[in-house]
């Protein structure tokens, strides 16, 4: 077992908490919450709907028939300390004398913030499903440019989610504004093939800027809504943490035990995180390419799919989505 992993048991009141990844007969009044400081408060019962070709799988408070009550995922572990390097500061410049930067100039240079950098490996692999957000697209006309690679939870989800006030393309970037008052969650693939993956590679680049007493959660949620079919989280922490990879038990009454693999990497930076994920017998963390750990026990074998969820507290700043690629 690798140095970076430990057996994590569950977990008493957290700082942070979200709403559950719900599905077709989730309430918006739900009562449970899960967080990646992040202890357990309760649990939910979702119902994964059944995709179609038509109609975008969502949570609605209008079906409550043949609801199976279910846990509710959790990431029941403390944030790891960011232990990235901080940067040697640059030797002082016999030219700063230089006149200061224009406010025309000062603006470029926030509209660039968000911006990938193409020294940061920024092209995404070849792959069954690759999303690069190049179509600009204001808040609230997201899901419609882009049916095909997200179904967002519709507003008013667990009292919290609001992607239709949240996020935006811009730049190359999904961004998800923080600290408005709204978390965001979503699916990403289409309504017909989102929810039926069975192993593969799942990527996602991403960074966050601001935010702090906020956080994200990526994970492969299982399709049947049951918890012991196994949870996979990666990235997953605060903002103004490192991110970690928790890895849930599929014994049932026991899935808030897991793994937890740290990143030793900033929020703050571009990275690419990957789960490798073989049915019944492996599960593969890699950052830019580079293994932390991989995980031979409780490993998923039914049906997933690939989300992310974002809180609605905590300071503004914005998650950035480079790109996101799945394969089966």
């Amino acid at each position: 077992m690798s140095r970076r992993r430990a057996i994590l048991a569950a977990a008493t009141a957290g700082c942070l908490a979200l709403g559950v990844p719900t599905a077709a007969s989730a309430s918006a009044s739900a009562d449970s919450w899960w967080g990646w400081g992040g202890h357990r408060h309760g649990q939910h019962a979702p119902v994964t709907p059944t995709p179609s070709d038509t109609a975008t799988p969502a949570p609605s408070d209008d079906d409550e028939s043949d609801a199976t009550p279910t846990p509710a995922p959790t990431a029941d572990a403390a944030p790891i300390e960011d232990t990235t390097p901080a940067a040697e500061p640059e030797a002082a410049d016999p030219a700063a004398d230089a006149e200061p930067a224009t406010d025309a100039e000062a603006d470029a240079e926030r509209e660039t913030a968000a911006e990938p950098q193409a020294d940061d490996a920024a092209v995404a692999p070849s792959a069954s499903f690759v999303e690069d957000f190049a179509t600009d697209a204001v808040t609230g006309l997201v899901a419609s440019l882009y049916p095909q690679a997200w179904q967002p939870y519709p507003d008013g989800t667990s009292g919290i989610y609001a992607p239709s006030k949240t996020v935006s393309v811009h730049d190359g970037v999904m961004d998800v504004a923080l600290g408005t008052g709204a978390g965001a969650a979503g699916t990403f693939g289409s309504s017909a093939g989102a929810w039926d993956h069975v192993g593969g590679s799942f990527s996602v680049r991403a960074k966050a800027t601001g935010g702090d007493g906020n956080g994200a959660a990526f994970m492969l949620w299982p399709t049947s809504g049951t918890w012991s079919d196994g949870e996979i989280d990666f990235p997953e922490g605060n903002f103004e943490d490192s991110p970690s990879a928790f890895h849930h038990s599929m014994t049932p009454g026991k899935e808030a035990d897991r793994v937890q693999i740290g990143t030793g990497v900033s929020w703050r930076d571009w990275h690419t995180y990957t789960v490798d994920w073989v049915p019944g017998e492996s599960v593969t963390y890699s950052v830019d390419g580079e293994v932390l750990d991989t995980v031979t026990h409780d490993v998923p074998t039914t049906p997933h799919r690939f989300m992310f969820q974002v809180g609605n507290w905590g300071a503004k700043g914005n998650l950035l989505i480079d790109w996101v690629s799945t394969t089966e």
